[in-house]
């Protein structure tokens, strides 16, 4: 596998513009198989996980075709149920087509997902609910068969936790489903109001969404349908923090600040310069990047979880200690280590981790532990002095598009090696 090799400590500069949100297309595909003509999704960005995806639509017996960032997909003649085991290993959020494959077909198959080991990510909420709506569950050798003999009805879930993956396994069942289906305490986040706007535009009845409480009146059909996926607020961070650490100066071009709060309040707490416009922002250090006392992770509109990993890699050139707090995953400090290779100085006790701020990162050898914890170390090594050497860079690709030439635009010296 290649590496991904950084000489650092140059400041960026210049424009970028931000990608499809990975966290809303795989579910906005996953949905297409309920459709019964060609819809056609714009804004793919170009991932190893949409690659999977398309991967496993084919597997099913969809048409699949990619021109540029519009993937479009035929499932009329879907005529497979199952989904190999290596492609459910190759990403975590696979789990997410079997509401799909089960409000399509009333059956389905699938082993336990994989992707990046960030502690245990159960999928018994996914499973209770759909139980509730007429799934029988049964689980041999690895393997889950999902049946469900009298079709799909409708039913009222409570979710213990606003599982964004559990709320989208829901509503992608339902929306064929007899009956209505009331989610209560359902995620917010703005990937579920986009799966929701794809499959209302297909002809479903979906209402609430973005709300914690949603409901889905079934539909007996969803029709062909386009749809354009929402930009990446996690990806857009990631550049935002590349250029403060590198005392740049960068606009983002394609996003919604309105889906970004809670991370722009960060920035501004740091000291950060900030100009928002309606779909841009320009971003520079000020004249100091200043510590933020504490961050709490938490489901949205809360501090997103993902962009974690890329807070606390800049909060290590803060003036003054910082401390983060890790309310989802267990396993999420995985990188940290990887981190104080390039000088980081940060303790980690359980779920809390603290940041200590240092002058001057320097370049070393490294690894991406897993998607968000490579991007965190991508903005380190651009920061650094000397050269930085990324290696297992498989799990950065799963998330970001064109990142190493996105940075050679903004000025980086960074390369495949």
């Amino acid at each position: 596998m290649s590496q991904i090799v950084i000489n650092g400590a140059k400041a960026l500069s210049g424009e970028i513009n931000i990608q499809g949100a990975k966290n809303s297309v795989l579910p906005v595909l996953a949905a297409t198989i309920l459709c019964d003509k060609e819809c056609h999704v714009h804004n793919c960005p170009d991932l190893s996980d949409v690659n999977t995806s398309i991967k496993i639509l084919k597997q099913l017996g969809c048409k699949c075709a990619r021109q540029g960032n519009t993937v479009s997909v035929d499932s009329s003649d879907m005529n497979n149920y199952k989904i190999p085991e290596n492609l459910m290993r190759e990403m975590r959020s696979s789990v997410v087509f079997l509401g799909a494959i089960v409000g399509k077909t009333g059956k389905a198959v699938i082993s336990s997902p994989g992707g990046c080991e960030l502690g245990p990510r159960p999928i018994d909420l996914h499973l209770s609910a759909l139980n509730k709506m007429g799934v029988c569950i049964r689980e041999e050798h690895g393997f889950l068969y999902c049946d469900a003999p009298e079709g799909l009805y409708g039913a009222e879930i409570n979710l213990s936790f606003p599982s964004v993956g559990a709320t989208e396994n829901i509503i992608l069942a339902a929306v064929k489903a007899k009956g209505m289906t009331v989610i209560h305490n359902a995620a917010k986040e703005p990937e579920i109001s986009d799966l929701a706007d794809f499959l209302n535009s297909a002809g479903a009845r979906i209402y609430g969404a973005g709300s914690d409480t949603v409901y889905i009146h079934g539909v007996e059909k969803l029709s062909a349908t386009e749809h354009s996926i929402i930009p990446d607020r996690i990806a857009a961070v990631t550049y935002m923090a590349s250029a403060v650490m590198t005392n740049g100066k960068i606009v983002i071009n394609d996003i919604m600040p309105s889906h970004m709060m809670a991370m722009l309040s960060l920035f501004y707490e740091s000291g950060c310069n900030l100009k928002i416009y309606k779909n841009s922002l320009e971003i520079s250090r000020g004249d100091k990047l200043l510590r933020v006392p504490k961050i709490r992770s938490l489901v949205y509109p809360g501090f997103p979880t993902d962009a974690g990993p890329i807070i606390i890699s800049m909060l290590t050139l803060a003036d003054g200690t910082s401390m983060f707090v890790e309310n989802i995953f267990e396993n999420r400090f995985r990188y940290i280590d990887e981190l104080k290779r390039l000088g980081a100085k940060i303790k980690t006790e359980g779920k809390i981790a603290v940041i200590e701020g240092v002058s001057q990162l320097l370049g070393a050898p490294c690894k991406a532990t897993d998607l968000r914890g490579g991007a965190a170390l991508v903005c380190a090594g651009l920061a650094a002095k000397d050269t930085t050497v990324i290696g297992e860079i498989g799990h950065i690709e799963r998330g970001y598009e064109n990142l190493v030439d996105n940075f050679k635009k903004l000025g980086a010296d960074i390369y495949y090696r």
